[in-house]
């Protein structure tokens, strides 16, 4: 593999980490938990407050408490998913990846860029 090769495929490689960083960024788990959190927070925020004019009309149920408390709650399992659960990084495609007791190029290890 010449050096342009190889600076070509280093390239690859870091633009293949940038976006398995964004695909674990804007984990739909995340923004939904999120979203579900903010607003559950926020509608709770108004069932604690709620007069009894307002309890009346749902007829004496504080229905923004239990609908806060249950987008609470939901909001809180998508989040503890994605906590145990977390996306798992890319694997390299099997032509990439070093093959048992064989050397990278530049006789560097894995982890380490190649010297120039």
């Amino acid at each position: 593999m010449s050096g342009e090769e190889f600076e070509y495929q280093h390239k690859v490689e870091e633009l293949e980490e940038k976006s398995a960083t964004a695909a674990r960024l804007f984990d739909v788990r995340r923004i939904i938990g999120g979203l579900f959190v903010v607003y559950g927070i926020i509608v709770t925020i108004a069932g604690i407050v709620a007069s009894e004019k307002d309890i009346d009309k749902a007829e004496n149920i504080n229905i923004n408490l239990w609908t806060g408390l249950a987008m609470l709650a939901l909001g809180l399992l998508f989040l503890l998913w994605l906590w145990l659960r977390p996306i798992p990084p890319p694997q390299p495609p099997a032509e990439l990846r070093p093959r048992a007791g064989s050397e990278p190029p530049g006789g560097s290890s894995p982890g380490e860029r190649p010297r120039r």
